[in-house]
């Protein structure tokens, strides 16, 4: 499969088997995360794997929709704002660099024949304190992962000529 099919491939999911992941699945997935670039190499980010009822009935709490229940498994995805780099103006990367740790990881899981979906509108407060987060960490997305119950719809994206200059 070349890059571009895989990023094809890839869509967010809305509804899951209830197939639990392979852990050999999971493990692969967060060494390809392991792998992302960062500003300066600092690698501000920590993932926590929410795998047993309990812990995911809580993260349920913090986004509450019915679709996200259905996930067999979250990944929830932390800035560590005392570990980022920032730039000589005074421009934060915390957020660039979960980014691209977390579409690394969304990748790594479709190659695996796993589907994902960015979750960012969720009581982050809440996922604080519910998972004990420190102060100085940030949960920034959740991402549910699991086998695709659903099937992808049309990908709308722009022209080519109406994004490159």
């Amino acid at each position: 499969m070349t890059f571009l099919d895989l990023v094809k491939q890839r869509y967010s999911c809305r509804s899951y088997q209830e197939k639990s992941v392979e852990p050999e699945k999971v493990d692969y997935v967060m060494e390809c995360v392991r792998f992302a670039p960062s500003a300066v190499n600092k690698q501000p980010w920590k993932f926590y794997i929410v795998k047993n009822d309990a812990d995911k009935a809580k993260l349920q709490e913090c986004y509450n929709r019915e679709w996200f229940q259905t996930a067999p498994m979250y990944i929830i995805c932390s800035i560590l704002h005392d570990e980022e780099w920032i730039r000589s103006d005074g421009k934060r990367h915390g957020n660039i660099d979960i980014a691209i740790a977390v579409e690394h990881l969304c990748l790594a899981a479709t190659e695996q024949g796993l589907a994902t979906c960015w979750v960012c509108n969720f009581d982050a407060a809440k996922c604080k304190k519910l998972f004990g987060i420190p102060d100085a960490e940030e949960p920034a997305v959740l991402i549910p992962i699991g086998y695709a119950a659903d099937e992808p719809k049309e990908k709308k994206r722009k022209e080519k000529e109406a994004i490159c200059k």
